[in-house]
């Protein structure tokens, strides 16, 4: 892994959205925030990951524009926004206008999405792994066209992170369009992708140093951390 750093390491929280009251989610934003943590996610599904599938939670954007008022300092965003949940030109325009909220702190997280449930029971099309990419690809693109015709424009040019790791279609995408890569990978893994990723930077005619590098910590979760309310997983970026 590189020692002479593009960007310089900063450290992300994730926060559950569920099986919390919405007061004990908001007071551990706040404490994120306060602890000096660079930035706040959420993420956006439908019901809880984990084995109770069944208790509570919130909607992931409803809950980024209460955290662009609830806070001052931090980035915040969701980790990640599922493309097929919503129309992309109106995901764009929701994105613009959170930013501007927050004065200029939304990090647009973006995936393929992989829950079936919540398609089938929310009424959008699941497809197969190579539609849903396929969909993200022109997600991405409009999302861009869309965020360059908005009036007003966003407060900065929103950085838009992608998550996941897959090496033929994921990283090209994550060469063209983002800012921030997301992954779970760790080590050689990691070391791998990264490489791969480079060179799709370099086919596309991107600096890879221009992408930033964000890598999961404490992916793999207790039982005890299921249940929890509290924040479990980190996020640190480098290049």
């Amino acid at each position: 892994m590189a020692t002479d750093f593009a960007h310089p390491v900063r450290i992300g929280v994730q926060i559950r959205p569920q099986h919390a009251e919405y007061t004990r989610i908001r007071q551990a934003c706040a404490a994120a925030e306060d602890a000096g943590a660079d930035i706040v996610f959420n993420w956006d599904h439908f019901w809880p990951l984990g084995r109770n599938a069944e208790g509570r939670h919130f909607e992931c954007w409803t809950m980024l524009g209460a955290w662009a008022e609830a806070t001052s300092r931090v980035e915040f965003g969701p980790l990640v926004s599922a493309i097929g949940y919503r129309n992309p030109d109106l995901l764009a325009d929701m994105a613009r206008t959170v930013d501007h909220i927050s004065g200029g702190r939304l990090v647009l997280g973006v995936g393929a999405g992989f829950r079936e449930r919540e398609y089938a029971e929310y009424g959008f099309a699941f497809g197969t792994p190579a539609e849903r990419l396929r969909q993200l690809e022109e997600g991405l693109a409009r999302i861009e066209q869309r965020l360059a015709a908005l009036n007003p424009p966003p407060v900065r040019k929103i950085p838009v992170l992608l998550g996941g790791g897959g090496e033929r279609k994921t990283l090209a995408l994550v060469a063209r369009f983002a800012d921030i890569w997301n992954t779970f990978a760790e080590g050689e893994d990691y070391e791998r992708k990264s490489r791969v990723l480079d060179e799709y930077c370099r086919r596309f005619g991107r600096d890879p140093a221009a992408i930033e590098r964000s890598v999961l910590a404490g992916a793999r979760r207790t039982s005890q951390e299921n249940r929890s309310s509290r924040w479990a997983r980190g996020c640190s970026y480098s290049a």
